[in-house]
């Protein structure tokens, strides 16, 4: 089987490519660099530089390599950029799809995953939060992201296209080999902005908010190891060739970490005190976001491995010690 990769050089993207790979798949990677890395690029996978909005580009990869299925991570993914910039992710998340999909139905490639994310649910109204619940997504981030999910509905009616759509919630952590971690500019993930503290590179760590109606007044937040979710876009593929039927899937622990229980996990995983401040809440910012994973766990057989906070900073706390600049290091 051959797998297409897109923006296989990102942070989850690049953890996929490493499990297919092991997995003895035949993998090609696309990837425009913008927000990837190069050094992030599995070694024994065939790698394409170019950007998904260019279908001459798309359509060449397609005739030279024989792709059985799609992983679709290439998207922009910062919510305060899209509040911004919307245009930038209309163009980007929703061209670049509307444009990968052409170049799919006219080269007969009829199996895609998607990366989309728990931000097409917007505010919660229940917890845990199931597939059924209300999307009302509230920033333009998510808005482009289920737009997308929209756009694979339609065109899988048109051109049977089939599509597995993976909501994920706080991905965290890095490979078991250490050689790849998280390592985004600007970085706005709450585990990596903890464990620059240790690394010398920030005085200490701000908690936004602390006066929420939770357990100790802070955000909790469902965390979920990067190589967790990876597996589950293998099993994806597999269900799709199974069954050959689209759905939608939620991808997170089931259970919620509160802001000061992960800084604390940090404290024991990096001996170091991490001072934190307590800052006024950020706008938009729900008290509790947490998965049902149940759905996911019955129909695909993706059970979560890393379901301690220890065990996943542990891991991210590997990465960030040996390349406390990143990749750059």
């Amino acid at each position: 089987m051959a797998v297409l990769v897109l923006g296989g050089a990102g942070y989850i993207g690049s953890h996929t490519v490493y499990e297919l790979i092991d997995r003895g798949e035949d993998t090609i990677v696309i990837d425009n660099l913008q927000t990837g890395h190069i050094d992030a690029i599995h070694p024994d996978s065939k790698f394409y530089k170019g950007d998904i909005r260019d279908k001459e580009f798309l359509d060449n990869v397609f005739k030279k390599e024989k792709i059985d299925a799609v992983i679709h991570f290439a998207a922009s993914s910062l919510v305060s950029e899209s509040m911004i910039d919307p245009l930038k992710y209309y163009d980007n998340n929703l061209y670049g799809t509307m444009t990968l999909l052409r170049s799919m139905v006219e080269n007969n490639v009829d199996k895609i995953i998607f990366s989309s994310t728990a931000a097409t649910y917007g505010e919660p109204e229940n917890i845990p939060i199931k597939e059924t619940d209300r999307t009302v997504p509230i920033n333009t981030y998510g808005e482009t992201k289920l737009s997308m999910e929209k756009m694979f509905k339609w065109v899988s009616v048109a051109h049977n296209i089939k599509y597995v759509s993976l909501r994920y919630f706080n991905a965290a952590g890095a490979h078991k080999s250490g050689k790849i971690g998280e390592d985004h500019l600007p970085e706005t993930h709450l585990i990596p902005l903890i464990l620059q503290v240790p690394n010398n590179k920030r005085e200490n760590v701000k908690i936004f908010g602390d006066d929420y109606d939770t357990k100790d007044g802070t955000c909790i937040r469902d965390y979920i190891h990067v190589t967790d979710l990876a597996q589950a876009h293998i099993l994806a593929i597999d269900y799709l060739k199974k069954t050959g039927k689209s759905d939608i899937f939620n991808l997170g622990n089931g259970v919620g970490f509160s802001v000061k229980e992960i800084i604390d996990s940090a404290r024991k995983v990096t001996g170091h005190p991490i001072p934190a401040e307590i800052c006024p809440r950020r706008s938009g910012d729900p008290a509790k976001l947490i998965a049902s994973n149940e759905k996911a766990e019955r129909i695909l057989g993706w059970k979560p491995v890393y379901t301690k906070p220890e065990n996943i900073i542990e891991s991210a706390w590997r990465w960030h010690k040996n390349n406390p600049s990143g990749f750059k290091d």
